[in-house]
């Protein structure tokens, strides 16, 4: 990949608890955690977890609504979750999180075979939810 190619760098999720979010993300999910003790002490706006070393998802508090003056219209979409985010992790690590998510008593979808994504169609994926209904896909494309 060449630095001049387009990559999907943040997703913004709103969040009630950014610091019980990100406990969520890691210890259920197994994303790491990012700059929560700083929002802890009110250093940071908000706290990250890493998805990848290119992505990461930012856990931003629905407090921090009326700074979002970008566009019109921004501040209205606190509280509004996104249709969902879809992970791609390899085979073990697909198995691995679907067992800790039910570990940690997270409802998880029964497995779809052959959905379309970036890389074609999947092998697997399953859905779940996050503790502020947020909705994540977990795929494995054949390696």
């Amino acid at each position: 990949m060449t630095k001049n190619t387009m990559r999907f760098d943040h997703l913004v999720l709103w969040v009630a608890d950014p610091v019980a979010a990100a406990a969520f993300y890691e210890t259920a999910v197994g994303l790491e955690p990012m700059r929560v003790a700083e929002f802890a002490e009110g250093k940071v706006a908000f706290p990250s977890i890493r998805v990848n070393e290119e992505t990461i998802l930012d856990l931003a508090p629905h407090s921090f609504a009326p700074r979002m003056t970008m566009l019109p219209g921004s501040v209205e979409s606190a509280g509004h979750p996104v249709n969902h985010v879809c992970l791609s992790l390899p085979g073990d690590d697909f198995d691995a999180l679907r067992a800790r998510l039910e570990e940690h008593g997270v409802p998880v979808s029964g497995i779809d075979t052959g959905l379309s994504g970036a890389r074609g169609d999947a092998t697997r994926s399953f859905y779940f939810r996050d503790p502020d209904g947020n909705v994540f896909e977990a795929r494995h494309y054949e390696d």
